[in-house]
């Protein structure tokens, strides 16, 4: 049985000396499928020339990230919503798109704005979500919960927060929390969140090239590497590596499975 990544950048030009290699080690290492989430207008091409290199292994969704929302976001979004038009698109999730005010806080209402834009294209063309969220979840669930009977399904992408926002994110039926590398941290407090979480509202995602675990820590990541935090996984709920890719993969199933197989 293999695992699914449901959150790589491996389009980026972090891989561009060795991306082929990167994709055999990440089969080696038992990963079935890749999710490619889009960054900006810039990474649509790479993103998606490398997943039709790569049929039914490397799959492409469409969003724009909170931290590229600038002034010139509504013409970014009219571009990305061409590509969505298209009824032949191969999209599978509307993403990697959310909030983030860690930084900084300039475009916060741009922010709010391009969420809720790209929120509405989840529900006009029938796709989940893959949401980025750092340093404003008071702010998207109130954005959530005025659609929160959308019928909207996706993944919280790099959760790393607390049992309560953990509860509070999972009152969303169809969504899962997505867990990477941050579970193998030394200092992390997820271990002790997630014991409070179903085994069966997770998925398993890299981020890479960001992110990395241990063992591999400060290295750039790559798919391979989701085999630790799998590994990881397994000990936090005190199961076996099977029942963690059983379970894992039937949750990207419950958000995936419609997309997957149409590609």
């Amino acid at each position: 049985m293999g695992f699914i990544d449901t959150h790589s950048h491996i389009y980026g030009e972090e891989f561009d000396e060795d991306r082929e290699e990167v994709i055999l080690r990440a089969k080696e290492a038992g990963v079935e499928k890749i999710l490619l989430p889009n960054i900006n207008a810039e990474t649509i091409r790479p993103m998606l020339d490398l997943c039709a290199r790569h049929p039914g292994y490397l799959f492409p969704m469409m969003g724009l990230h909170p931290e590229d929302v600038r002034a010139d976001y509504r013409d970014v979004l009219r571009e990305m919503e061409g590509e969505l038009m298209n009824p032949e698109h191969p999209f599978i999730a509307v993403g990697e798109m959310g909030l983030d005010f860690y930084w900084d806080k300039t475009w916060c209402q741009e922010q709010l704005a391009a969420l809720e834009k790209q929120i509405g294209w989840a529900e006009t063309y029938h796709l989940p979500l893959v949401i980025h969220c750092r340093s404003a979840h008071r702010e998207l669930v109130e954005v959530m919960q005025r659609h929160a009977h959308a019928g909207l399904k996706g993944i919280f992408h790099c959760f790393g927060g607390t049992v309560e926002e953990a509860t509070e994110l999972l009152r969303f039926e169809g969504f899962m929390l997505g867990i990477g590398g941050i579970l193998t941290y030394k200092k992390s407090t997820l271990p002790e969140t997630l014991r409070q979480v179903p085994l069966d509202r997770i998925v398993v995602e890299t981020d890479a090239p960001y992110l990395a675990p241990v063992p591999q820590r400060g290295k750039r990541n790559e798919p391979a590497f989701a085999l630790h935090t799998l590994r990881k996984v397994a000990e936090v709920y005190a199961v076996s590596e099977e029942e963690v890719m059983e379970k894992t993969n039937r949750a990207f199933q419950c958000v995936f499975c419609a997309e997957t197989r149409k590609n």
